[in-house]
């Protein structure tokens, strides 16, 4: 009965979980200090009973560890040493081979400079066959080519200009069906 109602009287021991054995020993402890005060500097007392003490520099791993000891003589021999080094110095040539290859020397010579700015070279303007009128003909491009091959494109009006404004997408069936001939081309 007393150590139920020291746990509940205790305000403080509430932090514990209400584990009943930590809150026993340090329900003691608890009576002096004020909640803050506990939380500030925790429980005195429970690490140590002399306040004054100093920490220890050294820890228990730090201060029961030896280094290991040369043991003085040749674990291995001269022969097998030196067959040790060569191997793993090729084996290390090798990789670095693999992961570095040898890049060639860099070629920074354009097109014009190689094709045609040889000796020898003569540039050479074709004749015209034809007159031609770059502001009314139609270009010749890839696509103007090969308009036939193209999915999606809808019907061509005229085979001079297979790419110009349509608008056939968007006009109704009903009022297609009415008209007898496509409309001109302007």
């Amino acid at each position: 009965m007393s150590e139920q109602a020291t746990a509940v009287d205790n305000k403080v021991g509430k932090c514990l979980l209400n584990n009943w054995a930590e809150e026993r020993a340090v329900a003691a402890l608890d009576i002096q200090e004020t909640k803050a005060q506990i939380q500030k500097h925790g429980h005195r007392g429970l690490l140590t009973m002399n306040q004054e003490s100093k920490m220890e520099t050294v820890s228990t791993v730090k201060a029961a560890y030896i280094p290991p000891k040369n043991p003085g003589v040749r674990l291995q021999g001269i022969r097998g040493e030196l067959l040790e080094k060569h191997i793993a110095q090729t084996i290390s040539e090798k990789i670095r081979g693999e992961r570095n290859p040898l890049t060639h020397k860099t070629d920074f010579c354009s097109t014009t400079q190689k094709d045609f700015c040889v000796e020898g070279f003569v540039p050479l303007t074709p004749e015209a066959t034809q007159v031609h009128d770059y502001k009314t003909e139609q270009a010749i491009t890839f696509w103007s080519e090969n308009y036939q091959r193209i999915q999606g494109v809808t019907a061509v009006g005229s085979l001079k200009a297979p790419f110009r404004k349509s608008a056939l997408f968007s006009t109704p069936i009903s009022e297609r069906l009415d008209e007898i001939e496509l409309p001109p081309d302007n």
